[in-house]
């Protein structure tokens, strides 16, 4: 009995050191950095622009995807995430696009040295994959133009919200994120028809 159950530990010992080991899985990355394509606009100011804080309503602040699966619940996917927080991934994609326009002299990030008379703030209040009816993607951010102007009058320039759904070819992660980067996209586009209104009659900055 003894020498069956040593031949029975043997064995399975063996086995156990023939099976392939697996290490930790990793999460699967995406980016959403959607470019603008065309020629630049026709410059309306000599100022620059300072990209200021995008924030992110929960539960969209973190780096998983999110799916709705319906009216209450909300799922985070932590095997596909995205590269960076979206609220600096949005960030990126918004200082990027409008330098390309040619809006603003510069559009510059929070961590520039230079002190910028206008700021464009942002609220990204939606930003998920939709799964009750049909796989969407919808993206929705609210921009705040405001100056700098020691108090003396109301900072706001405008503000300005933005919802877009894109109908998504299947229900995979990777179809989510090209489905909000074409959404961000259509956003950036629509706002940049505003921001270039807004920059042809800027209020006088401080000191100007």
């Amino acid at each position: 009995m003894i020498k069956h159950i040593l031949i029975s530990t043997v064995f399975f010992g063996l086995v156990a050191c023939s099976l392939p080991t697996r290490g930790p899985v990793t999460p699967t990355s995406f980016m959403v950095n959607p470019e603008r394509s065309g020629t630049p606009l026709k410059a309306r100011t000599n100022y620059w622009l300072k990209i200021g804080s995008v924030s992110v309503s929960a539960p969209y602040d973190g780096r998983s995807l999110v799916y709705r699966l319906s009216d209450q619940r909300f799922e985070k996917d932590f095997y596909n995430v995205y590269t960076v927080l979206p609220a600096e991934m949005i960030s990126n994609a918004e200082r990027q696009w409008i330098n390309q326009s040619g809006i603003f002299s510069a559009a510059v990030g929070q961590s520039n040295s230079f002190f910028p008379y206008y700021t464009l703030q942002a609220s990204v209040n939606e930003f998920y994959g939709d799964y009750r009816v049909r796989p969407e993607a919808v993206v929705s951010i609210e921009f705040f133009l405001t100056v700098e102007n020691a108090g003396k009058t109301n900072p706001i320039i405008g503000t300005n919200r933005y919802t877009k759904r894109i109908a998504l070819k299947d229900n995979t992660p990777g179809s989510l994120a090209l489905g909000q980067q074409q959404a961000l996209a259509e956003i950036l586009k629509e706002y940049e028809v505003q921001l270039d209104k807004y920059a042809a009659n800027l209020p006088k900055p401080l000191g100007q």
